[in-house]
C-alpha cells in the first residue's frame, strides 16, 4: 500500500478483499476505454454472506447502511482490480446504483445507500461525490439486503 487512496484506506481501517469471483455468466467489472463498470457487489466477507434479510421488517436502517458500505468495500476491490491494484487511478466514482431488498412500505432506500456513498467520499475525497439511484426490489440474490454497482472513471 503506497498510494494516497490506499494511505487513506489503511488511516480508515478498511482492508480491501480480494475481489468476489463470479458466480454465474458474468465478469466482476468490464474495463470500456476510461470507464470501470462495476457488476453488483452483494454482502460478502471472508466468503461468508452477511446482511440477509428484509429492510422494514427483520433489519433496520443502521444495518442496511452496513450492508451498503460492505458492497462498496467490495466494489473497491473490483476497482483496485481494475486499476492493478494502483486506487490512485480511480479519477472519478461516477454512479452508483442500489437496490434494497425492502417491504413495499419501507420508504428508507436512500438512508440505507448513504451507507456506500458516504464511504467513498470518506475513500476518494472529492472524486468519489457521485450521482446514485437508491431503489427498492422485493427480493435480492441469496436473501441479501442491499446490492450496489458502479461506474467508475479510471486513468
Amino acid at each position: 500500500m503506497t498510494g494516497t487512496v490506499d494511505a487513506r484506506l489503511k488511516e480508515l481501517g478498511i482492508e480491501i478483499p480480494q475481489p468476489a469471483k463470479a458466480v454465474a455468466n458474468y465478469v466482476g467489472y468490464v474495463t470500456s476505454g476510461n470507464t470501470v463498470f462495476v457488476s453488483g457487489q452483494i454482502t460478502a466477507k471472508d466468503g461468508e454472506i452477511l446482511y440477509k434479510g428484509k429492510l422494514g421488517d427483520s433489519m433496520s436502517v443502521e444495518e442496511g447502511q452496513e450492508a451498503a458500505r460492505l458492497c462498496g468495500i467490495n466494489i473497491i476491490a473490483q476497482l483496485s482490480a481494475a486499476t492493478d491494484g494502483n486506487l490512485d487511478r480511480v479519477k472519478r466514482i461516477v454512479k452508483l446504483g442500489g437496490f434494497v431488498n425492502s417491504t413495499p412500505d419501507f420508504v428508507d432506500q436512500p438512508k440505507v445507500i448513504n451507507g456506500v456513498s458516504d464511504l467513498m467520499v470518506e475513500v476518494f475525497g472529492d472524486k468519489g461525490v457521485h450521482a446514485r439511484a437508491a431503489v427498492s426490489a422485493p427480493s435480492l440474490p441469496l436473501g441479501i439486503a442491499v446490492e450496489v454497482d458502479c461506474v467508475a472513471e479510471i486513468d
